[in-house]
């Protein structure tokens, strides 16, 4: 049998989405520092525990409702992030994090 290299695309194929989704939370988290939200976001999400679960299922099935509000690829890394607690934890961290400031040249 010869062995399978399956598995290592997989893992290509996820670390990119990884990086691109990675790039969709910071934007979500740069948005959240501004509006002031942030530390709502993170305290409600680490309380909401298992129901982040359930909302990530609810986006799945409303996706087609919801694709006014947030294009099919921010819908699907949402859902990402409330489908995997490790994901929601490096969003929480996003959101933690001191925004840097932009240079006023």
């Amino acid at each position: 049998m010869q062995p399978s290299h399956h598995w290592l695309l997989e893992l290509c194929y996820t670390l990119s989405m990884n990086d691109d989704n990675q790039h969709i939370w910071r934007g979500w988290a740069d948005k959240l520092h501004r509006w002031g939200l942030n530390g709502g976001t993170a305290v409600l999400l680490e309380a909401a525990g298992p129901l982040t679960l359930l909302a990530a299922q609810a986006i799945y099935l409303g996706q087609p409702l919801l694709s006014g509000w947030l294009p099919g690829s921010g819908l699907k890394a949402l859902a990402g992030v409330l489908e995997d607690p490790s994901k929601t934890q490096v969003f929480v961290q996003y959101l933690r994090e001191v925004p840097k400031r932009e240079s006023s040249i």
